[in-house]
């Protein structure tokens, strides 16, 4: 019986590595800018208390595993504070250097 062969993937390289150029050069990824603006929200809404885990995932849309190593990036940067829970859930907030960073970036333009 004969066999069909399946078409050969060809996976470029180069393409991949330029795939999110403009955001490797600005040396921070757009999600990572995402989640600082939500927690930056959040830290608006209520001063110095942690959104879940479950509630960033949702308002960020993505996948747990996604948003872990995107919080796990943000503190190593010392950024974000993260606890988690031995039950899976957990809260971040924006550290003082977080909330710094964010209050430049975020900040609305001063008035003329």
């Amino acid at each position: 019986m004969p066999v069909a062969l399946a078409p050969a993937v060809i996976y470029d390289v180069d393409k991949e590595k330029n795939m999110h150029k403009e955001d490797k050069e600005d040396g921070v990824d757009a999600a990572l800018i995402a989640l600082l603006a939500l927690l930056w929200q959040a830290r608006q809404e209520a001063p110095e208390k942690p959104w879940s885990l479950a509630k960033l995932a949702k308002r960020a849309g993505v996948q747990m595993s996604t948003l872990l190593r995107q919080l796990n990036a943000l503190s190593s940067a010392g950024l974000v504070l993260v606890t988690t829970a031995e039950s899976g859930g957990g809260s971040a907030l924006l550290s003082a250097a977080g909330a710094e960073l964010c209050a430049s970036m975020f900040a609305p333009p001063p008035a003329e």
